[in-house]
Formats: C-alpha cells, sequence, structure tokens
C-alpha cells in the first residue's frame, strides 16, 4: 500500500513542478505584481499553509499529501483537523515529514476545552483560533464574545494563544455596529488575537491596513488569500491584491504568520506551490 502512496507522491511531484512554472508565469502577469528587488521579505519559518486548502487531498491520500508539501518547501502547517487519526498519529506523521503544526482552527463552543488543550500539547502547536461564527443579533455576539474570552482565558493559561478568524459578515452592521468590535472590545487583548483572513476583510468592505493598525499587538496571523478580477478566490500573488504595499504597511508589530490559503482551488497542490513561491520570493 505504501508504494502505492509512493507512487502517487511522485506523480504530485511531477504535477507540481510542471504547474509552478504556469503558475509563477501568472503570479507574475496577474495583477498584483511580485516585488523582486531589494527590500524585506517574510521568514520562510513564517511562511505556512492551512491544510483546508488541501482537505480532498489528505482525504486521499494524507502522507502522501504532506510529503508532497515538504518538497514544495513548507516547514509549518495550520491544521483544520486530523484527517481519522489521532493526535498523537498525526504528529509522528508531521514529523516523519519534518513538518510543524504552528496553529489550528479548532472550535471550542460545545467542545471540552481541556481536550482541546491536551491535542494541541501533543500536536505541538501554540496557537489556535475559532474558524467561524455567525450570529443576527448583537446580544447574540455579545453572548459569543464572552464565551470566546473565557475559553481563551484557558488556552493562555496552558500557553497556548487562542484567536478568532474573521469571514466578511463581521465586518457587516448589525443595528450600526460591526460585530468583529463587539469580538474586539468584549474580549481581553491579553486572551484573544485575532487571525486576519485578508481576502473576507477586503470583502467585507474594510480597508486591511485600518482594520490592522485599529487592532495593533493582537493580530498574529494573516490567511493570505488572494482575490480575482471577478471578486473569487485566486491563488496567492494572481489576484488583485498589492500584497507587497499591504505587508509593508503592516510589518509593524508584532511577528506574524502568513498562511497561504485558498477555500475551493481546481489543482491544490499547485495552488500550494504558487503561494509558497510568491511570498518566498516577494521583496516589500
Amino acid at each position: 500500500m505504501r508504494d502505492t502512496k509512493l507512487s502517487r507522491r511522485a506523480m504530485f511531484r511531477t504535477a507540481v513542478g510542471a504547474a509552478a512554472v504556469v503558475g509563477l508565469t501568472g503570479a507574475m502577469s496577474g495583477t498584483a505584481h511580485a516585488h523582486w528587488g531589494v527590500g524585506r521579505r517574510i521568514p520562510r519559518n513564517r511562511i505556512s499553509i492551512q491544510l483546508y486548502t488541501l482537505r480532498n487531498l489528505l482525504e486521499a491520500d494524507l502522507e502522501g499529501t504532506l510529503e508532497a508539501l515538504a518538497d514544495i518547501g513548507y516547514r509549518s502547517v495550520e491544521l483544520a483537523g486530523t484527517y481519522g487519526r489521532s493526535a498523537a498519529e498525526f504528529r509522528r506523521l508531521l514529523d516523519r515529514y519534518h513538518l510543524r503544526a504552528t496553529s489550528a482552527h479548532v472550535a471550542f463552543d460545545g467542545a471540552d476545552v481541556d481536550d482541546l488543550i491536551e491535542e494541541a500539547r501533543t500536536i505541538g502547536y501554540r496557537k489556535a483560533a475559532c474558524a467561524y461564527a455567525n450570529y443576527s443579533t448583537l446580544d447574540e455576539w455579545k453572548a459569543f464574545a464572552e464565551r470566546l474570552d473565557k475559553a481563551a482565558a484557558a488556552f493562555r493559561r496552558a500557553g497556548i494563544s487562542y484567536g478568532y478568524h474573521n469571514h466578511d459578515h463581521e465586518y457587516r452592521p448589525i443595528d450600526g455596529v460591526r460585530p468583529i468590535d463587539v469580538i474586539a472590545e468584549r474580549t481581553s487583548p491579553r486572551n484573544v488575537h485575532l487571525e486576519y483572513d485578508l481576502y473576507w476583510v477586503i470583502e467585507g468592505g474594510a480597508d486591511p491596513v485600518v482594520e490592522y493598525f485599529r487592532r495593533f499587538g493582537r493580530v498574529l496571523q494573516f490567511h493570505v488569500k488572494d482575490r480575482g478580477q471577478d471578486g473569487g478566490w485566486a491563488d496567492v500573488g494572481t489576484g488583485t491584491i498589492d500584497w507587497a504595499t499591504l505587508f509593508r504597511r503592516t510589518w509593524i508589530g508584532p511577528m506574524k504568520q502568513y498562511i497561504v490559503e485558498h477555500d475551493d482551488p481546481a489543482d491544490p497542490l499547485n495552488t500550494a506551490k504558487v503561494g509558497f513561491d510568491y511570498l518566498v520570493n516577494l521583496r516589500f
């Protein structure tokens, strides 16, 4: 069975190598051109990928897909589940392919927080985030923020930073108040950090740079997800977001994780390759 997976991995590597040429050409000719001159660069150990991007491949061949990510150059990943493996089993796979889980999306509502903390310790990540919440009233958002803060305080005491990952609806006001502001104002900066999904910030009608400085010091992670000409998702560097300017203007402050993501890629490994190469080569 392992030989089959190795053969599949070889196919992954061949496909990625060929697709990368096309992908990088697309990145260079896209609206958001890379800046290839002298300037700052994102440290490689700060470049990660949200495994949700590759969920279909991971379900079909977990080991082969993790190994392919390592071949691309990734050394860290953000989890969104363990694909039927225990925390210990998943950690052993990461170790086998020299990958490190630096963060994970884990839902705290309705879960045993102590169990979540133990899983984090086993796998080894020191950051986690609530991936999604959506309510129709401000009172519901306020109650959610209180629960979030309480859970995050427990994570903090265990040495893990727990945060909130946005979509676009948190930037759309309810009775004149944005849910993202409710979350920020009703949680402690000591307990809850923010993971900004930059595509969704823009889709919500907000300026990510303004939002960054509005919550200065709390933003510890970026989801680097590009926006196509049609408003949909695009591989990083091939869309309309000016990453060089955005990263230059938000460089000040805590060192962040830059996490490649695409919600529905046609070719997930090509998306991973194009995103990694773009961020590695970007100068700003």
